[in-house]
């Protein structure tokens, strides 16, 4: 019998937990319509499809949902508007910090694309939404200088 996976859960209230969360949707792809931004509520979230780098070796991937709370505005730079279809690749998740406790969190996709959120505080939630399954290969990425 096989044994459930536990969904991956992880919040962020500063720099050191927004890390964690980088690093656990590293590779992960979404397609741009799967970003929401909502000024009345003031959230902003994205549907991920993410590698599961804490599977031990085993190629999976899992749905997860990540949510960013009092979001003031979104701003996106090289992401293609009104193509919903496109599919990104996340690099990594950081914070700016402005006037405390503000900032800007900055989301990098390969290809060039940011997505910059102006928030009143770091808030921000991560958690997988369907079961794992099989990934055809690990993800890779050339270094520079080799």
């Amino acid at each position: 019998m096989k044994r459930a996976v536990a969904p991956l859960r992880l919040t962020a209230l500063d720099v050191t937990d927004l890390e964690a969360i980088s690093a656990a949707l590293q590779d992960a792809v979404a397609q741009l319509g799967d970003f929401e931004f909502s000024s009345r509520q003031r959230n902003f979230t994205i549907a991920f499809n993410r590698f599961r780098w804490e599977a031990g070796g085993r190629k999976q991937r899992v749905r997860c949902g990540l949510q960013f709370g009092h979001v003031r505005a979104a701003r996106s730079h090289n992401l293609r508007k009104g193509a919903d279809e496109a599919v990104v690749n996340l690099l990594s998740i950081s914070f700016v910090p402005g006037e405390a406790p503000s900032g800007e969190v900055v989301l990098v996709f390969s290809g060039g694309g940011e997505m910059r959120l102006d928030v009143e505080c770091l808030d921000a939630a991560m958690i997988d939404i369907s079961a794992p399954w099989p990934a055809t290969r690990r993800p890779e990425h050339e270094l520079d200088g080799s």
